[in-house]
């Protein structure tokens, strides 16, 4: 298919791919950073217990479209439900003036560390400072759960700030590597003008 005329097309991908750099970060011990203020009035954090399917794809779906989050995406109705719904798995959701705005995904699965498998803000409340609250909930939250080593990647379809917001809130970054993966908008799985900073590379 034809790139959309907003988008260049990067040579020296196969067509229809995409070059990743995933960053792995690991943080050991809690951090002593003071806690994070509520940035702005009538905002709250709820445990999402057992959310339906059509909410957890409401929220990944406009959180990580930007960032061309995809993996979720692929999952039918049933195996989505059956990690969303795994007791180890915690959900929790910011809403702001009632209004969901992002939300965060612990996975407390292995016995040696709690990993923060999602992260993010639905676009419409990015620049509102709600980043590093959120983020320091998370993390309160898994330490308080009896984390020994919490865990979280990023890749170079984030956010180019990504990496160093995690390092300032405490993680270490400690390998990396480099993916060829397919592109989501290629496939129609993410809509073809969707994020716009990464160009589809055609034929």
């Amino acid at each position: 298919m034809p790139a959309p005329p907003d988008l260049k097309v990067v040579p020296g991908l196969p067509p229809g791919k995409l070059r990743i750099v995933v960053t792995y970060l690991e943080m050991t011990s809690q951090p002593t950073l003071a806690k994070q203020r509520p940035p702005v009035e009538k905002l709250a954090l709820l445990r999402a217990e057992r959310p339906t399917v059509s909410f957890y794809r409401y929220l990944y779906n406009n959180v990580g479209e930007p960032w061309l989050w995809v993996d979720r995406r692929k999952l039918s109705d049933e195996a989505l439900a059956a990690i969303i719904h795994d007791p180890k798995v915690e959900i929790s959701v910011l809403y702001v003036g009632g209004v969901p705005a992002g939300f965060t995904e612990l996975e407390r699965r292995s016995k040696d560390a709690v990993d923060l498998v999602y992260f993010g803000l639905i676009p419409e409340f990015l620049g509102m400072k709600l980043g590093p609250f959120l983020l320091d909930c998370a993390i309160g939250s898994a330490w308080a759960g009896g984390a020994r080593k919490l865990t979280v990647n990023t890749c170079t379809l984030d956010h180019p700030k990504a990496l160093s917001f995690y390092q300032r809130a405490g993680f270490v970054p400690v390998r990396q590597e480099v993916r060829i993966a397919d592109d989501p908008r290629v496939s129609g799985l993410i809509p073809p003008h969707a994020a716009p900073q990464h160009p589809i590379v055609t034929a």
